[in-house]
């Protein structure tokens, strides 16, 4: 997950960072830094996809496209 991913992600659930955070149990400080483009331990940018994945999104990876993210489909 990227940066700008992070950022694509929250505003198509409509969260805030403090939202996020709380989903991903977090700190604010740390999507913060993760939006900023900082480096974090890759556990922690897991636990944040995580909560992003658990709320209904799936990530594109850079696949000549571009990076995305988008709803995914309800499981049968």
């Amino acid at each position: 997950m990227t940066p700008v991913q992070c950022k694509m992600a929250r505003v198509a659930l409509g969260w805030g960072t403090r939202d996020l955070a709380k989903n991903a149990g977090v700190s604010p400080d740390t999507i913060a830094r993760l939006e900023r483009g900082e480096r974090l331990r890759e556990s922690t940018v897991d636990v944040v996809q995580a909560a992003f994945e658990n709320a209904g999104l799936e990530f594109i990876p850079e696949n000549g496209g571009g990076v995305g993210v988008r709803f995914s489909k309800p499981k049968d």
